[in-house]
């Protein structure tokens, strides 16, 4: 822990903040993405988690003269898959985020959208494609980052540490009912936590 508050500290130094660092943690859920998104989090019968880190770049401040910040970005992630092997993720995607400012700090609404490689099919989307028939899978599969988060540094009022966010995110692979490989079924969701800082 002292190691991620040494690294954050560190990159407060930087006053640009075009570059943006987040790790992520979450654990996965039987719930589909709607579910998720009107709060019904759920859990799964199984303890299986995932960890990753991803970097970003700001491509673009106050997109369209509205407090819109775009960013594309890229991350590394292991999913735990409890008594299986775990499996490697790589990431690439197109972030936007929405600034709401109001009593001396901002909470960022966001939504990513791009794409995941794993290592391996994980098993919630094996299990998923098992109840349908000819249930397909992929490696390859459409990714969804969905945020809500808040300037840490801010809310405590200690300067060097704003532009720390920290925030909850839903970590979302599925095949678009079978745009992307003709995956239907076999997705995951992931109901995370996060913290992110802006250097």
């Amino acid at each position: 822990m002292k190691y991620l508050l040494l690294l954050l500290l560190t990159l407060t130094l930087s006053a640009q903040n075009d570059f943006s660092v987040r790790l992520l943690y979450g654990t996965a859920t039987d719930k589909a993405l709607g579910d998720v998104l009107v709060g019904d989090l759920g859990s799964y019968p199984e303890s299986l988690s995932v960890t990753a880190l991803d970097m970003g770049y700001l491509i673009n401040k106050d997109t369209f003269d509205v407090p819109v910040d775009i960013y594309v970005k890229a991350g590394l992630g292991q999913f735990d898959e409890g008594a299986y092997s775990n499996v490697n993720e790589l990431v690439v995607y197109v972030k936007a985020l929405y600034n709401l400012d109001f009593l001396q700090n901002r909470i960022r609404f966001g939504l990513g959208e791009g794409f995941s490689y794993t290592s391996d099919i994980i098993r919630v989307e094996k299990l998923e494609a098992l109840t349908i028939t000819d249930g397909k899978t992929s490696q390859l599969l459409n990714y969804l980052d969905v945020t809500i988060d808040f300037d840490f540094g801010k809310l405590i009022r200690y300067k060097p540490l704003d532009e720390t966010y920290i925030g909850v995110a839903l970590k979302h692979r599925s095949g678009i009912f079978g745009l992307i490989n003709g995956v239907t079924k076999g997705g995951s969701n992931y109901n995370s936590i996060y913290i992110e800082k802006n250097f």
